[in-house]
């Protein structure tokens, strides 16, 4: 019923991490035939993984290293030697899902970028050989499990565009939050007011890389320990805060 060039051409959609029902509507071939081409198809060899290439974009690649040490996983595709890279972003902020589409677009030009919707938030996920180069962090089990360290040129970057890759961090895995208290004035106890940044992640190393970077820049920080953990990391002094407003500000 169908030639091979469209036995090919549907095949290749889907070895890019397409989903049957997108090849489906784009080429109008049943998802029951391309399936049974899957199954029928011979192991593809294995080709060899490309060089490593840098990212395209550094600034939008510190970004998006926030955004993947926060909430980001590597996965292998099982019938090809890529791999897709997963973002999540809650629904809450549509902002910063545009973001990460625009970061991920940059960094590796004219890649594919889709959203797979979940409850309460989406996957923002995109497939390329070079993901695995671009975050050497990837790897086998949870994050906060394994050792995280950035390699040399991972360091230059992040060296060169500190702010990006707290605002990656802090779109990820923080938030800007409004604390309140009270004040005795002239007698009369009255509610007081101000902003605070928070960063919670269980990797020590991961916070490590945040606080080293907040260092550099001249935030002040500290834990703050909830049931006796320091998983939190807040900012609250004022001129602290104001640089966190200048060149992060909160999630939209």
């Amino acid at each position: 019923m169908y030639d091979i060039s469209m036995r090919k051409r549907a095949l290749a959609l889907v070895s890019q991490g397409r989903s049957l029902n997108s090849v489906s509507k784009e080429t109008g071939i049943s998802r029951a035939a391309i399936r049974s081409w899957q199954d029928r198809l011979e192991p593809l060899p294995r080709m060899t993984p490309p060089a490593p290439e840098p990212p395209a974009d550094e600034i939008a690649y510190a970004y998006l290293l926030g955004l993947y040490l926060g909430d980001g996983c590597i996965s292998a595709h099982p019938r090809s030697t890529g791999y897709y890279l997963r973002i999540a972003c809650a629904d809450a902020w549509p902002g910063l899902l545009q973001e990460c589409r625009e970061a991920i677009q940059k960094v590796v030009p004219g890649i594919g970028v889709y959203t797979l919707q979940r409850q309460g938030c989406a996957a923002v996920t995109s497939y390329s050989r070079q993901w695995p180069h671009l975050f050497p962090q990837h790897g086998p089990g949870k994050k906060h499990e394994r050792a995280i360290s950035l390699v040399p040129w991972q360091r230059e970057i992040v060296n060169t565009h500190p702010w990006e890759f707290i605002r990656g961090l802090i779109h990820s895995d923080g938030c800007r939050i409004t604390n309140w208290t009270t004040r005795l004035v002239a007698g009369t106890r009255k509610r007081y007011e101000y902003p605070r940044y928070f960063f919670t992640n269980v990797s020590g190393d991961i916070r490590q890389l945040y606080t080293d970077t907040l260092d550099k820049l001249g935030v002040q920080w500290t834990y703050c320990t909830r049931n006796g953990d320091p998983f939190n990391i807040s900012v609250a002094r004022k001129a602290s805060v104001a640089l966190m407003d200048a060149h992060v500000g909160p999630k939209y």
